[in-house]
Formats: structure tokens, C-alpha cells, sequence
């Protein structure tokens, strides 16, 4: 059961980082990624992060 949650996770985190990539004009592809600059990895986990924070705070 415990990797059917996981699973479920890793797939939810994969839509939330694709999603912020494309509102911080990063284009991902699915698998490796290994090709973007470290701004782009940081401006696409400080969306991620900014997000996270907003949703906390509209609770």
C-alpha cells in the first residue's frame, strides 16, 4: 500500500513543478532535465515554494 501513496505523491509532485515551470516561462520535459541553468531550477522551486506558502496561508 505504501507505494501506491507514493506513487500517487510523486505524480502530483510532477504536475505541481510542471505547472510552476510554465508560470516562471521554464519549458520542462518529462524525465531528465539535467540541461536548465540554476536560475531556472531556483526560479522554478522559489514558484514552488511561493505557492506552497499562499495555499498555507489561504487556509
Amino acid at each position: 500500500m505504501k507505494g501506491e501513496f507514493t506513487q500517487k505523491g510523486r505524480e502530483a509532485m510532477d504536475r505541481f513543478k510542471m505547472e510552476s515551470a510554465s508560470e516562471v516561462g521554464v519549458s520542462l520535459k518529462n524525465g531528465y532535465n539535467g540541461d536548465l541553468t540554476a536560475r531556472e531550477a531556483g526560479s522554478i522551486g522559489g514558484q514552488m515554494v511561493k505557492k506552497m506558502i499562499d495555499s498555507y496561508k489561504m487556509q
